[in-house]
């Protein structure tokens, strides 16, 4: 069974976490990174702030091009720098004992995430940044480091109230979400938090061209029997596992996106996989992760699949 795991060493200790959060100096990116630095250690990792910026161009007789020199390039390089050092330093004193890293590239900011990922266990970034036009809950790096991350990332709105307590995650049975269950409870569990499993489960569409006098016949309770029957079974394990965890199992016919944003008020975080069951294989991100990330107001973690399924 395919699933999330935390990466082990040849000692069986877990090794060191690495997390990579977006910094533009916004006000999102801000509480991203305040949330990315408790993660990091409640994981006993370290990490790491990382910084894009482009050179400004303009139109020139008609034509785009760069609009300052080297020089002046080194120089918003060196303030950058030293803007996202001084941020770095802000976390090494409220968390004393992390290490943090602060590094700034030029480029695509997206780009930039997105290639890190490779090499982090988890990457976190605020929904919208300096870029992002106000209107917009979640802007095109936080939409694209959720799409194309090679590890679990996290969009950040706002932080979740102090008092939450709990993680909701979408169940549907499918692989991927299997990995946002472990996931969901490898955190609670060390955050000392509950989960609340969500599956909403939907009657199957009618197809015209296979069927187009009428719609074949459907047992409701057929079908909520064998929802309830792939439900269970993703939670099945997880509880042994972690025994500390408290479990609260929510199953209701209806929107999978109304549900999870329903189920998780209150809570400091929804994590589900990056397509569920039935969507378009080809789909990088499904129409539930979008339509919830789109719409939630607390962190979001997208898992996508684990690097085993490609191979």
């Amino acid at each position: 069974m395919l699933g999330y795991t935390q990466p082990q060493s040849s000692r069986g200790d877990l090794m060191t976490q690495h997390v990579i959060v977006g910094y533009d100096g916004s006000d999102h990116a801000g509480v991203a990174v305040d949330w990315a630095a408790t993660e990091a250690v409640s994981r006993g990792g370290r990490l790491t702030l990382l910084a894009a910026t482009t050179v400004p161009t303009s139109a020139i007789g008609g034509r785009f091009g760069a609009t300052v020199s080297p020089s002046a390039i080194d120089d918003l390089l060196q303030r950058f720098t030293s803007q996202v050092e001084a941020r770095a330093e802000e976390i090494r004193v409220t968390h004393p004992g992390l290490t943090v890293d602060a590094r700034v590239v030029l480029g695509s900011p997206a780009f930039a995430l997105v290639e890190e990922s490779e090499d982090a266990d988890l990457v976190v970034v605020g929904s919208r940044g300096l870029g992002g036009f106000r209107g917009l809950l979640l802007g095109s790096v936080g939409t694209q480091v959720a799409t194309h991350a090679t590890c679990p990332a996290v969009v950040i709105r706002q932080a979740p109230s102090p008092a939450s307590n709990v993680v909701t995650v979408g169940v549907d049975g499918s692989e991927i979400s299997l990995s946002a269950l472990d996931f969901a409870f490898d955190m609670a569990d060390r955050r000392g938090w509950g989960v609340r499993a969500v599956h909403a489960w939907q009657l199957p569409t009618f197809n015209v061209m296979a069927a187009p006098m009428s719609p074949p016949p459907i047992d409701v309770d057929v079908v909520e029997t064998d929802e309830r029957l792939a439900f269970a079974q993703s939670l099945a394990g997880l509880r042994e596992l972690h025994p500390g965890v408290a479990v609260e199992e929510h199953i209701l016919q209806g929107s999978p996106v109304r549900a999870l944003l329903e189920a998780s008020a209150g809570s400091a975080l929804i994590v589900l996989g990056s397509r569920g069951r039935g969507e378009f294989v080809g789909a990088v991100l499904g129409s539930v992760s979008q339509g919830v990330l789109h719409r939630a107001t607390i962190p979001v973690a997208v898992i996508g699949p684990s690097p085993q399924a490609g191979e």
